[in-house]
């Protein structure tokens, strides 16, 4: 597949190469691996989506110029981060957050900054090091919850959270994460479901879309 990517400086450039997958890829490590205990945890909770509120936020915000972002904050979920920047591994994977600080988030570099057309991408981990993880209560979110991130440029991008996917990895690709949007949307992505202990990973991927609301 090719990716439509926008740089650093603003310009449309075509970034060859297999983006869904690289993604899925790195879906897989943001499960750090057991918990303490040596049972299973056991399967994920069916993550409930609420109708969608109807306010004065649903009106269209107007997209932010391109701006690294620096921190989150979910207040729902208590978890506030800064946020360091993930690229590709020499292998097209996508880089993430170092598993030994598992409550570091981090932003996907080739995708668009929080604000910008297009979903921009965070990911962390849901446990790690024998921790719980900065997403580790994510699947909790539901449709109308805020997601605030703090910009470079001084400002912050509120989105509000539109549905929240529990996705078995092997569907990562088909759920269409990564596809284009019509305006500023944000995905947080995640581990969850069943630990599987043979592969040291979980089978399920979280996954929580936003739309931009306020800036």
């Amino acid at each position: 597949m090719t990716t439509r990517i926008t740089t650093r400086r603003g310009v449309l450039i075509t970034l060859a190469i297999a983006l869904p997958a690289a993604l899925a890829v790195l879906a897989l490590t943001l499960g750090g691996g057991p918990e303490p205990s040596s049972a299973q945890p056991p399967p994920a909770q069916p993550v409930a989506v609420a109708p969608q509120p109807r306010s004065e936020s649903r009106d269209a915000v107007e997209a932010l110029p391109r701006s690294e972002p620096v921190s989150l904050d979910i207040p729902k979920i208590g978890a506030r981060s800064s946020l360091v920047p993930l690229g590709l591994n020499p292998d097209n994977t996508v880089q993430v957050p170092p598993v030994t600080t598992p409550l570091q988030a981090g932003w996907y570099t080739y995708a668009p900054t929080p604000g910008e057309v297009g979903p921009a991408v965070v990911l962390g981990h849901v446990d790690g090091n024998h921790q719980k993880g900065i997403f580790f209560r994510l699947k909790e979110l539901a449709a109308g919850d805020r997601v605030s991130i703090a910009r470079k440029d001084g400002t912050t991008a509120v989105f509000e959270v539109t549905k929240v996917h529990q996705v078995p990895k092997k569907d990562f690709e088909a759920e269409g994460v990564y596809d284009d949007t019509a305006g500023p949307e944000l995905r947080l992505i995640t581990c969850g479901g069943v630990f599987d202990r043979s592969a040291h990973n979980y089978v399920d991927n979280i996954v929580v879309y936003a739309r931009l609301v306020q800036a």
